[in-house]
């Protein structure tokens, strides 16, 4: 067995890939375990730059988050919309930071547009 098959990947990473009414993700396992990853090294990486942003700067978890959301997605950005809510997501988790107001935005990124098709 290689060690790209042993990575054991969330399954809140896994429903990024995922459609709704499907079970099989839309990425193949190399690639998907790629993804998953470079997200986790990021919010890795972003954890003490968080921390220094929001204590330097005085400001609320919230708008740190949101600015490292902003920062992922700034051009060229190199992880989709919905990886970097991911990334956010866990560097929230990371540093024990509530994530209440990321998780109902986020259900807003994931549902579809009324009147669109799915």
């Amino acid at each position: 067995m290689t060690d790209e098959f042993q990575i054991d990947i969330p399954p809140s990473f896994m429903a990024l890939y995922v459609p709704p009414g499907k079970i099989k993700p839309t990425l193949g396992q190399r690639e998907l375990a790629g993804r998953y990853e470079l997200c986790e090294d990021l919010a890795n990486l972003l954890t003490e730059k968080a921390a220094n942003l929001q204590f330097t700067l005085g400001i609320t978890e919230d708008l740190v988050l949101l600015q490292c959301e902003t920062g992922l997605l700034t051009s060229p950005a190199v992880v989709t919309p919905l990886e970097a809510r991911w990334v956010v997501c866990r560097l929230a988790e990371l540093l024990h930071w509530p994530m209440d107001l990321l998780l109902l935005t986020t259900q807003a990124l994931t549902a579809p547009s009324p009147g669109l098709p799915e």
